[in-house]
């Protein structure tokens, strides 16, 4: 009886290791349609540009610590513009934790910024400062949150920690203007990356009747941002962005003077 048990937790164990919603089934997390669409998703680049309280935090979270479980010696970043915001994905990622009633390893250390397993794998908060970053290599999965308001400076100096390890990077944020790598990636990423968007109105979560009354009460310029999901000019931006991109002509070349 005690060896059949065995057998069954083992295959389940591998089940799981293979399909990250079954894993999410067992930590009670009902995914919707398009976090499912993300659980499963094996592209090593993804952009989730989600609406406010869409459940992308949580569903990031959620791979984060499938991650950890079952890859050996993983290193999982959780980065966001500032550490306080990436200490809030990583409670996310401890309350999934708690929420299984066994885990295919053990934890060997847990603080409020990071956890260890026994496997070798840790899950690390990381502050958006990229002074204070730079070291961590052999990344094998690295999520930013809120990933638009972080500076470039940021984006481009983590990167590399995935140039050993190929490891995945998943880029998660509602818009913030017409600006940014996350902007850039979005629009002129090309096809390595796999693009998901949940606007509120597809979040079955949010109420119709809730959502029009947060149009009344923050217009519309702030809720096409934040529930819509539209990279929209900024609001102090003098000249919109389609009348710069239409002002520029590219048959224009500069003069060999002008680099000298």
């Amino acid at each position: 009886m005690l060896q059949a048990t065995r057998n069954l937790l083992a295959a389940r164990s591998l089940n799981e290791a293979g399909d990250p919603c079954l894993f999410a089934e067992r930590a009670g997390f009902d995914a919707d349609q398009w976090q499912r669409a993300a659980l499963s998703s094996s592209s090593k680049q993804m952009l989730l540009l989600c609406s406010r309280q869409s459940g992308k935090s949580t569903v990031t979270a959620l791979l984060a610590l499938h991650e950890a479980l079952y890859h050996e010696a993983s290193l999982v970043l959780l980065l966001a513009p500032a550490q306080r915001q990436s200490q809030e994905l990583f409670l996310k990622l401890k309350t999934h934790l708690n929420a299984l009633a066994s885990l295919p390893v053990s934890i060997v250390e847990e603080s409020s910024l990071r956890i260890t397993f026994s496997n070798g794998s840790r899950v690390v908060t990381l502050p958006g400062d990229e002074k204070t970053i730079r070291g961590y290599s052999g990344v094998r999965l690295l999520i930013c949150d809120e990933a638009a308001r972080v500076p470039d400076s940021l984006y481009y100096a983590v990167r590399p920690m995935l140039a050993v390890s190929g490891g995945r990077i998943i880029l998660l944020s509602t818009p913030f203007g017409k600006r940014g790598f996350f902007y850039r990636e979005w629009g002129e990423g090309g096809e390595a990356w796999h693009r998901l968007k949940i606007t509120a109105r597809e979040c079955p979560r949010i109420s119709a009747d809730w959502l029009e009354a947060e149009r009344r009460a923050i217009g519309d310029w702030w809720f096409a941002q934040e529930y819509e999901c539209q990279f929209v000019d900024t609001i102090d931006q003098v000249f919109s962005s389609a009348h710069i991109e239409a002002a520029l002509d590219p048959t224009i070349t500069l003069p060999d003077w002008w680099n000298e």
